[in-house]
């Protein structure tokens, strides 16, 4: 909003920290090219709109604050002479379209000393070069430094992700491997079962029971019930003394299949019903054969889905064939992220989920969260050295969805707690860690969901929380994220 136009004294522009070593000329300068308004209790200017004035408060009290999600969060009040807001950048090689940060309002009536951005500028630039080109180059080598440092951050989270992921998959491939190998071996000696019946003297009916028993056979073992230890260990018992008791050899070898695919000593009684005694030992064989490929053929199904599923979790983290912003499924988002990182965060760590399945979709930047989530877990799980609990909640409050990460590590120490989420402030060894992973989090969460990311701490009870609205008007332009 504008003010009330006052005149600019040059006497009380050198009263101010900033302006007193100036000379009158370059005091007159200042009162010429800028000017002195009085604002009542409002706003001055507004987070996003453009970033057009220098503001120096000569009288009253301002207050800034910036934006998160819906509300105005307070960052100062002062009523010290001097201070000031706005356009303080100008003098940068920035884009024209530069905007505010934050907001600023006054509480009382208020004088402030007010310069167009390009004059601030230029008098910057004509009265201190030296100074602008230490300032330029503190701010874009740090930002040069950050956005580097970002990228070798990601490089390594990538790198680990592979490393995890590769090992995840080489641990069903493996197994497809090994039941390949064997289900190849067990079908070479059902054929060579089967010649051995075939030229018995048997009965064409025999076989043809024999046959419909191994289809019933078959069947059964895809339905096979699940079985507590103690439940399996009297059944394979059961059905190694039926075995013993019929003249069976391998008896104790049997059983244990026989029990994995669900059939119990009642089947065994219908084949022998089935078969004539010298028979029996030939078809228990055969049939075993049969549960033994069904089984096989069952870890090789479930090795395969296993792989197909870490390469959709994949797909699903990496968001490779999607929208950068979309309405997404947290839950999933959180599920794919915790699959991606199972190698990393180890055994030891027990992963614990409490979902809200009935929340809503939200609009979001599927891939960013999913590197919010990456940071957050991982740090949680170095705090916990392999051991502990991590749970993983997702709730309502507050008209907002939140996402906690709660761990039971030895927790942030309050003399830091104010600093984790500064650029480049670690708790890592050297090496370790950039310091940019909190930080990143935080612009992700804040600047680019409007959301909300706190920290609540004490030992054995360290929990994350990201805040995120559940509508949003219309997806803010792309933002550098590191």
């Amino acid at each position: 909003m504008s003010g009330q136009p006052m005149p600019c004294d040059a006497a009380e522009l050198s009263t101010l920290f900033l302006f007193e070593k100036l000379e009158p000329e370059q005091l007159g300068r200042l009162c010429s090219e800028g000017r002195v308004e009085k604002f009542e209790p409002g706003y001055v200017y507004e987070e996003g709109e453009p970033a057009t004035c220098f503001f120096v408060l000569l009288e009253g009290t301002l207050v800034m604050s910036r934006r998160v999600g819906g509300d105005d969060v307070e960052i100062s009040r002062t009523s010290q002479r001097g201070v000031y807001a706005g356009a303080m950048q100008a003098y940068l090689a920035v884009p024209d379209d530069a905007r505010y940060k934050g907001s600023l309002r006054v509480t009382e009536p208020s004088r402030f000393f007010i310069l167009p951005a390009e004059t601030f500028a230029a008098v910057l630039r004509e009265w201190f070069p030296m100074a602008v080109h230490l300032l330029e180059g503190l701010f874009f080598g740090s930002q040069n430094t950050q956005r580097t440092i970002g990228q070798r951050e990601r490089l390594l989270a990538l790198g680990s992700l592979s490393a995890g992921l590769t090992h995840e998959l080489n641990n069903p491939a493996a197994a497809a491997v090994r039941a390949t190998s064997a289900l190849r071996d067990r079908v070479a000696h059902m054929r060579h079962k089967l010649g051995v019946i075939a030229s018995g003297p048997y009965q064409r009916e025999a076989l043809k029971t024999l046959v419909e028993i191994q289809e019933n056979t078959a069947e059964r073992v895809s339905k096979a019930p699940s079985l507590s230890p103690l439940e399996a260990s009297d059944r394979e018992d059961a059905l190694a003394d039926w075995l013993d008791d019929h003249g069976i050899e391998g008896g104790w070898r049997l059983a244990p299949t026989f029990v994995q695919a669900g059939l119990d000593t009642d089947w065994l009684e219908q084949v022998a019903g089935a078969v004539d005694e010298e028979m029996l030992a030939g078809a228990v064989g055969w049939l075993n054969y049969t549960v033994e490929t069904e089984l096989l053929m069952n870890e090789i199904a479930d090795s395969t889905t296993r792989v197909s599923n870490l390469v959709n979790a994949a797909k699903q983290y990496s968001q490779l064939d999607r929208a950068p912003y979309q309405v997404a499924d947290v839950h999933e988002l959180l599920d794919s992220t915790l699959m991606m990182l199972a190698g990393k965060i180890g055994s030891g760590v027990r992963i614990v989920k409490d979902y809200d399945r009935e929340l809503p979709r939200i609009p979001a930047y599927p891939g960013e969260l999913n590197q919010v989530w990456t940071n957050l877990i991982d740090n949680a799980a170095f705090a916990m050295g392999g051991e502990g609990v991590l749970t993983v909640r997702t709730a309502l409050e507050r008209d907002q969805l939140l996402v906690e990460f709660r761990d039971t590590g030895p927790g942030v120490p309050e003399e830091i707690r104010g600093r984790i989420f500064d650029p480049f402030f670690t708790t890592k060894p050297v090496g370790e860690g950039t310091g940019l992973g909190l930080d990143i989090s935080w612009r992700i969460v804040v600047n680019k969901h409007h959301g909300h990311l706190q920290v609540h701490s004490e030992p054995g009870d360290t929990r994350f929380q990201v805040f995120l609205p559940l509508t949003a008007a219309e997806p803010d332009a792309p933002q550098e994220a590191s």
